[in-house]
């Protein structure tokens, strides 16, 4: 019995002070981290775990989500002849056999070989949505929530910090820890004083702040705006970029889809990076200047 409040499913209490329904009338499915496949059975016997009642019945039901899974042929294989991702997609069709009204994921794709993640993903993305199933996934993957979820609920120390859609979240987030949660960040610090805060790149509007009051103005890399130095001198101001800042090269990588370039500001010595698409690699040493979307900023109490 649960200490206090309430477990329910579509309006039907499952689980408060004084019921408490058995798991297997819930219509709860589960799939584990460890996919927890019953070694000793088949993959058609594991899938047709949780099934009751007629047998033909239960065995078209096998074939059919074997198929969904890309496994057909496999019902006679045991988990150890199965790759990590088949292993998976068995697990969410034994899962799904008994038509859950809810389905569990308790990070099912840690074990998985990134290159075959997106993939499996996908797939089980592909298979959920067919189901009909809601669908509660735990994850500490910032892409793959982003990735699959309609709605994210982010949790910190047991609670719930924010909650809404991935564009919502990313785009709007409740605090610093929060946008860092979600990509790299940049923090610039500063105090505000008749609700503006002056830095390097120019005056923020920093409302709702005290005077006095430290604040961090968060921007990711992505948001930096990189521009050439001309003799010491910048590009001019601008209502959406503000005010250029100085800085000198401190470290340049390429990733594939883009590069991040760090450096060390002029002002005082502090580190910002910005991610630039494709490949830009300047020299170390190299001054270039720096400008920053003011609307992909967000400002947080220090």
């Amino acid at each position: 019995m649960a200490d206090s409040g309430t477990v329910q499913i579509d309006g039907e209490v499952v689980c408060d002070a004084t019921r408490h329904l058995p798991p297997e009338a819930r219509g709860v499915g589960m799939m584990f981290q460890d996919f927890a496949l019953f070694p000793h059975l088949t993959v058609a016997k594991n899938v047709a775990f949780g099934l009751k009642g007629d047998k033909a019945q239960n065995a078209i039901r096998v074939g059919e989500l074997l198929e969904r899974v890309n496994l057909s042929g496999f019902g006679l294989k045991h988990p150890h002849e199965l790759s990590g991702g088949e292993q998976q997609r068995v697990a969410l069709a034994r899962a799904l056999a008994p038509r859950p009204r809810i389905m569990l994921m308790d990070e099912p794709f840690s074990g998985l070989d990134n290159r075959l993640r997106d993939g499996i993903r996908d797939t089980t993305l592909e298979v959920l949505k067919e189901e009909g199933a809601a669908v509660l996934l735990v994850t500490h993957e910032p892409d793959e929530a982003l990735r699959m979820a309609d709605e994210i609920a982010l949790m910190r120390d047991g609670r719930i910090v924010q909650r809404g859609s991935p564009y919502n979240i990313y785009n709007a987030p409740a605090d610093r820890a929060a946008a860092a949660f979600f990509s790299d960040i940049n923090v610039i610090e500063g105090v505000s004083k008749g609700a503006l805060t002056e830095t390097p790149f120019g005056a923020f509007l920093t409302p709702g702040h005290n005077d006095g009051g430290k604040v961090e103005i968060v921007i990711r890399p992505q948001h930096l705006k990189i521009d050439f130095d001309r003799a010491g001198r910048g590009p001019n101001p601008t209502m959406q970029d503000g005010t250029a800042a100085r800085g000198v090269v401190s470290r340049a990588r390429f990733l594939g889809h883009e590069s991040l370039v760090d450096f060390s500001m002029d002002f005082d010595g502090s580190k910002l990076t910005a991610a630039v698409p494709g490949v830009f690699l300047p020299k170390l040493g190299t001054p270039l200047w720096l400008m920053i979307r003011r609307d992909r900023c967000f400002v947080f109490k220090a």
